[in-house]
């Protein structure tokens, strides 16, 4: 009987609330997802294609590029469906496959940034060893291990959620498989699957954030030192971006999911959680770019030479 009832799938009802705003809400989304795609992977290639920035830092800015591009296409492509073709179903094995992606970029974006901060504490606090310190081998070492918990924190309650019975609805008042709707709509106890995640995403988040607060404090207590106001103010703006990205993806995640279940409302979760899975992957390349030099100035090369070779 469990498996009949789980083998039915889900049903989105995405924005059904706004029957006449269907297909502008295609057009807004879908502008935001194609400008999403390109942010990113502009990032990227300019990156790649430029040696001078070959460095640690720019490393893990395409890490970081990287999650947004994956994040951004796990739940929009089907935001998208649901919009314009009204597809609006989803396979019980794609919606425990959609929410375990979903829930390990992420744990990705949490590790990276923590990465990305102590990055910045090695090159403000301890400039002349950056190179030695973070070597390529530490670079990959810590990407590695990015993603080794990225894929492993999410694989035990995910488990432990495809075994449950879902037998209270088959509607998901969502537009992707939020871990917290799915455990409303099981007919069995789900306490300890809510504590494992607690647990897990505490032994994951808690530390990550930490370490972020620890980097910030050294990063700002070494640039209180510079005598130089013009050195102050570079080695700050190195950090700027960097410290704006962590500020927006923990806020909208932490006023989103630090909610008990049992008082969980799609009616405010759908725009928080759109602000994550969507306008953060957005304006975290705009956030890099318009802050960064550097990249501003390859951007700017790369278009003046094609503007160059068309003409």
């Amino acid at each position: 009987m469990q498996e009949n009832q789980n083998s039915s799938g889900f049903i989105f009802q995405g924005f059904s609330d706004y029957p006449n705003m269907q297909i502008p809400l295609f057009c807004l989304f879908l502008l935001i997802y194609l400008l999403t795609l390109q942010g990113n992977v502009l990032i990227l290639i300019v990156i790649y294609q430029t040696s001078s920035l070959h460095i640690p830092m720019y490393f893990f800015l395409c890490n970081l590029a990287f999650i947004d591009l994956c994040a951004a296409s796990v739940s929009q492509p089907k935001l998208l469906s649901i919009l314009l073709r009204g597809d609006n179903v989803i396979s019980f094995g794609g919606c425990m496959i959609q929410m375990y992606c979903f829930i390990t970029l992420t744990c990705a974006e949490f590790v990276s940034l923590t990465v990305m901060a102590y990055d910045r504490y090695v090159a403000i606090c301890n400039p002349l060893s950056y190179l030695i310190v973070m070597n390529r081998r530490v670079c990959v070492m810590l990407l590695i291990i990015c993603w080794i918990l990225s894929f492993a924190e999410p694989m035990s309650h995910t488990l432990l959620i495809s075994q449950l019975p879902f037998c209270r609805s088959r509607i998901i008042d969502h537009f992707f498989c939020d871990l917290s709707i799915l455990l409303n709509l099981s007919c069995a106890s789900t306490a300890s699957i809510e504590l494992l995640t607690y647990i897990l995403g505490s032994l994951v988040g808690l530390p990550a954030f930490a370490l972020i607060i620890a980097s910030y404090t050294y990063i700002i207590s070494t640039i209180l030192k510079i005598h130089s106001a013009t050195g102050r103010k570079k080695a700050f703006t190195t950090c700027t971006s960097h410290l704006t990205v962590v500020i927006v993806f923990y806020g909208t995640t932490l006023i989103t999911y630090m909610q008990p279940t049992s008082q969980y409302s799609s009616t405010l979760s759908k725009p928080f959680s759109f602000l994550y899975t969507a306008l953060v992957p957005l304006i975290n390349p705009f956030i890099y770019t318009l802050r960064n030099k550097d990249i501003k100035q390859q951007i700017s090369n790369q278009i003046h030479f094609k503007s160059g070779h068309w003409q």
